[in-house]
This record gives C-alpha cells, structure tokens and sequence, in this order.
C-alpha cells in the first residue's frame, strides 16, 4: 500500500504555532527576571579561579576592582549573588531571543498555513491538475483516507462486530476503538496491509493517522493474553515487526485483555487523547 505522503510534499511543521508559544513563554520569564532583580541588593559577585580553589568577592559596582571577600561557609550571600548574576545573563539572552522570535512572527504572517490553503481553498476542479508541495490538514487526510486497500479477508465463523462506518471488525474490543476513533474524527484503516522490509505482509488491526504529524501509527489488540499460545504467538509477532522498524512507543499501540481482565473504555480514550488529540 503507497502512503498518501509523497517526496513532493513539504514535512508537516508546526513552526508558527510553536514560534509563538515560545515568544509568549519568553516574555512571561522576562518580567519573572526583571521582577526578581528589581528586588535583588546591589552589588555584584567575581568569582577568582586558582587551580582546584574558588573565591568568591562582592563588589559594590563594575568599578570596583577588588572587593569584599566572601568566606566558603557564607552559602547564603554566595547563592544570593551568583543567582543573581545568572539571572542578568538570562535576561539578555532573554531579550535577544524575544526580538528574533517577535522579528520571525512579524514577517513570517504565518507563511506555512498560507501555503497549505493555497493549494486546500481551491474548487475541486482544479486541484485535480495540481501537485501541492503542501495541503491542509483536513485535505491531508480526506486523501489519506480515501486511498484504496484491501483488508485481510474475516472468515464467516468470526462474530459480527460493524462499526458507526459499516466496517466489520474481529471483537467489542476493537469495536469501540474503531468507533471512539470515529467519534473523535481521527483517520484509521482497518487492517490495512503493510509490507515491511523484509517482504512479508503485515495487517495491523488498525493504522491510525496522527492528523497533525502525518504520522501512521499502527495500533495491535490483542485481545486473548490468557490463551498461552495466543499469548506466545502475540509476543513472537511484536519482535518480529520491532527487527522490521514498527517499535512501540515511537509507531506502535499495543493493547490487551484477557477473559477476567477486558479492556475499558476510558483505557482507549486516555491512549487516543494522549497520541493523537
């Protein structure tokens, strides 16, 4: 199966978005920083190094060339000082990064999300003679979506489990992920095959599209943990896809039960709040 990326299109950023979470950040921690040295005594600490020795001298200004010696045991003036002095440095660099980030945001006008809606604001018609370096999020994954495939084929014997989109699936478990992933609007394929480097074919039972990465996340249930050759075969199947580059935590959900222990609802929520909300 061809994923819907392509080397023509652009990486999905959130570099706007980002840019702007860190100005604001900035500018919060610059006022901390002024705040707390508006605040601080005078005065300023010079640190002498002499082989494995430091010591620590208080002057009155910049001018002041020798100072008071702090002895070692006085912690106090000592981390008063140096805290302070760090917090001088941290201020500059402060207002160095607030001007560069404030100077990005000005020009950049959000440039990314203009580039996308070029290609996602025009009619169908004529999208259709266009290859993007870019789309929108929706465009990305209406495409992404829509890409035909065909799924591992589910034997008459299996129990009738159809979800809010028609599909059929294999148990209540994967039923309600199928449908809470509906319900939230997240793209997913039902044992969409995978061919993996080292040839074979590989059905996850679902993949998953983290709309805002574009990343396929590939989501295994398995659903008999207390069926000892399932189990067995369940953990021969994880190593096999982990040598093949699916690793869980980065491109692989793995969930399970067994017969006493099913899985719960909210379980699946928190895991497709936390990965892909």
């Amino acid at each position: 199966m061809k994923q819907c990326r392509n080397n023509n299109l652009l990486r999905n950023t959130s570099l706007y978005d980002e840019a702007t979470r860190r100005y604001k950040e900035i500018s919060e921690r610059q006022l901390v920083a002024e705040r707390e040295l508006q605040k601080a005594s005078p005065g300023i600490i010079h640190v002498v190094k002499s082989g494995n020795r430091i010591q620590f001298y208080l002057r009155a200004n910049k001018s002041d060339k020798s100072g008071k010696y702090i002895h070692k045991s006085d912690t106090y003036t000592i981390q008063l000082f140096l805290q302070k002095s760090y917090q001088e440095k941290v201020l500059k660099l402060l207002r160095i990064e607030g001007k560069n980030l404030e100077l990005l945001l000005k020009k950049s006008d959000n440039i990314t999300e203009k580039i996308k809606r070029l290609y996602s604001d025009l009619p169908a018609q004529i999208k259709c003679y266009i290859k993007p370096i870019d789309m929108s999020d929706e465009d990305y994954a209406s495409k992404w979506q829509s890409m035909p495939y065909v799924g591992k084929e589910i034997p008459d014997y299996v129990p009738m489990y159809e979800t809010t989109k028609g599909e059929r699936v294999r148990s209540k478990s994967e039923l309600t992920i199928a449908n809470l992933l509906a319900e939230k609007e997240i793209p997913y394929k039902y044992e969409c095959p995978k061919t993996l480097p080292n040839g074979k074919i590989f059905y996850p039972d679902f993949t998953v599209l983290n709309v805002k990465t574009r990343k396929e996340i590939y989501w295994e249930h398995r659903g008999m943990m207390d069926d000892r050759e399932y189990a067995r075969q369940a953990v021969f199947k994880i190593k096999s896809l982990m040598k093949n580059g699916i690793i869980l935590g980065d491109n692989l959900i793995i969930t399970e039960e067994t017969t006493t222990n099913p899985l719960g609802t909210d379980e699946i929520e928190s895991i497709i709040n936390k990965c892909f909300l």
